[in-house]
C-alpha cells in the first residue's frame, strides 16, 4: 500500500508537470508554453538532397531556415531559436536528434524541399532496317525487318505546393523510447522525490508505461495541431497545399526527438516554377511569414489551454 501511494504521488506530480512543456516547475518559466524551438535545415554538406535545375535542397533549406530563425526572433522575442546547422555541413539524422535533445527544445521543425521524378516520354521519329537470322524448316537465313527509332525525352513533374509531415503513429516504438527518456528528465525535476523513490518508480513498469504513453500522445497531438495550422496558413497565403499527413515509411528524426516535431516540405525543387519561388527572396519571406504566423497560433493555443486547465 505504501509503495502504491508513492507511485500515485509521483504520477500526480508528473501529470502536473506534463501540462507544462519541458517539465519546468520554475514559477517564472511556467507562464511560457513555448520557450525553445529547434530548426533543422534538411541535408547539407556531402548530402545535397534533391537537385533542381540550378539549386539544391540543402542550400534552399538552409537559406529558409536561417531566415525563419530571424522571423521568429523578431515576431516572438521570448522564444529562443536553435539551428542544427548554420553552414553547409553534413549532420546525420542521429546527430540532428542529439543536438535537438541536448538543446531541450519544446518544438522541432525540419525544413526541406520536395521533389518528384520527371515523366519519361517515348516518341517514334522514324524507322530503320535491320537484318536478323531466322530459322525455318531447319535452315537459317537472313531476313530484313523494319524497326522504329525512338526519341526519349523527359518532362519536369508538374507537382507543386507544400506538405507538412508528422511521425507515423504505426511506427511508435522509437517515439515511446524518446518519451521514456523525457520522463526521466521530468522526474528529476520533482524536488520532493528522493533518489530511492525515483528508483521505485523506475521499477514500477505499468506506471512508467502510462507516463510514457501520455507524453507520446502529447507529442503527437501537438505536432498534428501545428501541422494542420501550417498547411491552413499556406492555403490562406495562396500556396497549393498538399495537406498535413503521416508518411507511410515514417521519418526517423521526427520520432527521435523528445518534443513535438514536424517536417515541412516548402515546395517542389523539381518544378521549375516552384524552384524559382523557393530561391527568391519574396518566396522565402512568404514561407517564413506563414510558418511564424502558424507558430504564434500554436503558442497562443497552448497558453489558452493552460489557462483553461488552471481555472
Amino acid at each position: 500500500m505504501k509503495q502504491n501511494r508513492l507511485i500515485l504521488a509521483i504520477t500526480f506530480g508528473i501529470l502536473t508537470i506534463l501540462s507544462i512543456p519541458n517539465g519546468s516547475i520554475n514559477a517564472q518559466n511556467q507562464a511560457k508554453t513555448l520557450k525553445r524551438i529547434v530548426i533543422d535545415p534538411g541535408h547539407g554538406g556531402t548530402d545535397p538532397g534533391a537537385n533542381g535545375r540550378y539549386s539544391t535542397e540543402a542550400a534552399v533549406s538552409l537559406a529558409i531556415s536561417t531566415k525563419l530563425a530571424d522571423y521568429i526572433r523578431e515576431s516572438i522575442p521570448d522564444v529562443e531559436v536553435v539551428l542544427t546547422r548554420t553552414t553547409d555541413i553534413f549532420n546525420s539524422v542521429v546527430e540532428k536528434a542529439k543536438i535537438a535533445n541536448a538543446a531541450k527544445g519544446d518544438l522541432f521543425i525540419c525544413i526541406h524541399t520536395n521533389s518528384a521524378d520527371p515523366s519519361r516520354n517515348r516518341e517514334i521519329v522514324g524507322h530503320t532496317t535491320k537484318t536478323k537470322m531466322v530459322k525455318k524448316n531447319g535452315k537459317k537465313r537472313k531476313v530484313s525487318v523494319e524497326v522504329p527509332l525512338y526519341k526519349i525525352t523527359y518532362t519536369p513533374s508538374t507537382a507543386r505546393g507544400t506538405e507538412t509531415f508528422i511521425y507515423n503513429v504505426v511506427k511508435s516504438d522509437q517515439r515511446k523510447e524518446m518519451a521514456s527518456e523525457a520522463v526521466d528528465d521530468i522526474v528529476e525535476k520533482l524536488d520532493s522525490v528522493s533518489e530511492r523513490q525515483i528508483n521505485e518508480l523506475n521499477a514500477a513498469d505499468p506506471t512508467r508505461s502510462m507516463m510514457t504513453s501520455l507524453l507520446t500522445q502529447q507529442y503527437f497531438q501537438r505536432a498534428a495541431s501545428l501541422a494542420l495550422t501550417i498547411e491552413e496558413e499556406f492555403k490562406n497565403s495562396g500556396r497549393i497545399s498538399r495537406e498535413a499527413k503521416q508518411r507511410q515509411k515514417g521519418i526517423w528524426v521526427l520520432a527521435a526527438v523528445q518534443m513535438p516535431a514536424v517536417l515541412i516540405e516548402t515546395g517542389f525543387i523539381s518544378n521549375p516554377e516552384d524552384e524559382d519561388y523557393l530561391n527568391s527572396d519574396e518566396g522565402q519571406s512568404q514561407i517564413c511569414e506563414v510558418i511564424t504566423k502558424s507558430l504564434i497560433r500554436y503558442k497562443n493555443s497552448l497558453e489558452n489551454q493552460k489557462k483553461s486547465n488552471a481555472n
